[in-house]
């Protein structure tokens, strides 16, 4: 992939396929490139080779859990801006993946602006 894709890739995480269908096509719409997978084990499968500029996650997935993605990714070196995604937030959960580093934790459902604005914000300190 040549570096100037790689700059607009966002990568989604969600076990839900119509989550994953729906923010693909929002962020195409938006000019991005996107590759979406099902589980965050996936994910990991294909680092390095496709290494997003921005990963947006579920939080609560089967096997690995985003914060537990989050965690793996930061210990493996991987520094790109994480959006974390969850239908069951708490103060708790949103301390902890903020102080670990992440752009944003939202609640879903999410409004298309919000991610719009985390997405430009992410690629924006890139």
């Amino acid at each position: 992939m040549n570096p100037h894709a790689r700059a607009r890739l966002v990568a989604v995480v969600d076990d839900d396929s119509g989550v994953r269908a729906s923010l693909s096509s929002l962020l195409r719409a938006l000019g991005y490139d996107t590759l979406t997978y099902a589980s965050a084990a996936e994910f990991l499968q294909a680092l390095p080779a496709h290494a997003p500029a921005c990963l947006i996650s579920d939080m609560r997935m089967p096997g690995m859990d985003g914060e537990q993605l989050q965690a793996a990714l930061q210990s493996a070196g991987h520094d790109f801006p994480v959006i974390l995604l969850t239908a069951f937030p708490t103060e708790a959960m949103r301390a902890r993946v903020l102080a670990r580093g992440a752009l944003a934790f939202l609640a879903k459902p999410v409004e298309a602006d919000l991610i719009a604005e985390c997405v430009d914000r992410a690629l924006a300190r890139r």
